[in-house]
């Protein structure tokens, strides 16, 4: 007979049981709890829940945030961040680990939130949105003011009591929660809101803006500290002012807004300018134009007195001009009158031609002076032609005394050779040559039978014999 195995009293479980049993232990143990710590390996699903863990510096506790949960946070949950969560302890029986399911999250005191504010500040600032160039001026004096605020506080009061001491504007109240979950959505689209509207619209569009809320504490304004907020107005095409807080408040709105105001009644007085000062600076400017205007009027109208000092008097000055015009006038006059008479006189006369009957008497007249005229052209003529008459006979006479023809009368003859030529000597003439011997009345031929000479005592002809003519 063999020997009866001996079985434990322990109970046996599974391993589901044993997870159940620890689940339940857990979450009786630990139904709501705060856990402090820092977060670690922040991870965002794509299913919209929150992974990260908790950690100190001997122990990490896994965290989860839900979908629903981590869309109503007002914190956004951000690595490095030291902050105190608070939700309920379980466990996960898929890996044997206890985690938190987290249901509000806490900055773990100011230290941590000034050094989240930090990192926001400086991540911004890298951006260029807190960069002096981008600022804008304000306008002078804005026909339209934009207050976004809450309507029921008293910084809408103070504002505008402000406004009508100094100078009554048209104000557009944008009505938005100024602390809470909801806050800076509200203030966000509230910026972008004014910035929508068209210029000329039914609703005119405010010329500067102004982000308000009275003081608290840093917690309470964390809407302003937003990047939704900042980045809200950086984009705002209207220039705007920051008025969150008392005067040792900021917040990062202020560093990106194009004015700071310490306080919400300092934003206004920044918004538009005293309206007694200006109607005492316009009278002080129209007082000082006047003076400035009698006083060159005054230094014109002396300099004009010393120029007609100098200047010679008008009649003086006038005078010979004058004398001038008198003498044209007068020689214009007779000018005129003199013309008149000319005209008169030729009219007179083509008048007088006109006429039947001395039309007949100046044609007779015409007549006879035109025969007269003819009488006197040909004595003119004839006497013309007798002067030349004789001047031709007389010139006649010279060309008879020079011409060769009187020397043929006197017994000379003209040679010429068979072509024409004249020959003067008789060494010029050959035996034999035919020659043409010229007489006063009329030629002859002849040939040459020989030449001779003439000595030097032939130089004088004989008495009574005739001399060479060449």
């Amino acid at each position: 007979m063999s020997e009866a195995v001996a079985k434990p009293n322990l109970p046996e479980f599974s391993v589901s049981e044993i997870a159940g049993l620890l689940k339940r232990t857990v979450e009786d143990a630990f139904p709501f709890v705060r856990v402090r710590g820092e977060i670690s390996g922040l991870k965002n699903a794509t299913s919209g829940h929150v992974y990260f863990d908790l950690k100190d510096d001997k122990a990490v506790l896994n965290a989860i945030i839900w979908k629903q949960t981590a869309r109503l946070m007002k914190l956004r949950p951000e690595q490095g961040l030291e902050v105190v969560c608070t939700g309920r302890i379980t466990t996960y029986p898929g890996s044997s680990r206890y985690q938190i399911i987290v249901e509000q999250i806490e900055l773990a005191g100011v230290g941590a939130l000034m050094a989240m504010l930090e990192e926001r500040k400086k991540k911004l600032a890298a951006e260029g949105l807190f960069d002096a160039a981008r600022k804008r001026p304000l306008p002078f004096l804005p026909d339209v003011i934009g207050v976004i605020t809450s309507p029921t506080g008293a910084v809408i009061r103070d504002i505008m009591h402000r406004l009508n001491d100094r100078f009554p504007r048209r104000v557009l109240l944008w009505p938005v929660a100024v602390q809470g979950e909801k806050a800076a959505s509200e203030v966000a689209a509230a910026i972008a809101g004014f910035n929508a509207f068209a210029a000329g619209g039914a609703m005119p569009r405010p010329d500067v803006l102004i982000v308000a809320r009275g003081g608290g504490s840093i917690e309470d304004l964390m809407a302003f500290n937003e990047e939704i907020v900042v980045r809200a107005a950086a984009a705002s095409a209207i220039p705007l002012i920051s008025a969150v807080g008392h005067e040792t408040d900021t917040t990062l709105i202020d560093f990106v807004s194009d004015r700071r105001a310490p306080t919400p009644t300092a934003a206004a007085e920044m918004a538009v300018p005293v309206r007694t000062e200006l109607l005492g600076q316009t009278l002080d400017l129209e007082r000082r134009t006047l003076r400035c205007f009698s006083k060159g009027m005054e230094d014109r109208r002396r300099h004009l007195n010393q120029l007609v000092r100098v200047l010679p008097r008008a009649d003086q000055l006038f005078a010979q001009p004058r004398q001038r015009f008198d003498n044209a006038a007068e020689r214009l006059g007779h000018a005129l009158r003199q013309n008149l008479q000319v005209h008169r006189r030729s009219f007179i006369e083509v008048s007088a031609l006109l006429r039947p009957g001395p039309i007949a008497a100046r044609l007779r007249v015409s007549v006879e002076r035109t025969a007269s005229s003819g009488r006197q052209l040909n004595q003119c003529a004839n006497a013309r032609v007798a002067e030349f008459r004789r001047h031709l006979e007389s010139l006649s006479r010279v060309l008879e005394g020079v011409s060769y023809r009187g020397a043929l009368e006197r017994g000379f003859a003209l040679v010429r050779s068979e072509d024409g030529a004249i020959r003067r000597r008789a060494a010029t003439v050959k035996s034999g040559e035919a020659l043409s011997l010229t007489f006063a009345d009329g030629s002859v031929e002849a040939v040459a039978t020989g030449t001779r000479g003439r000595t030097k005592s032939q130089g004088k002809t004989k008495a009574g014999s005739q001399g060479d003519l060449f």
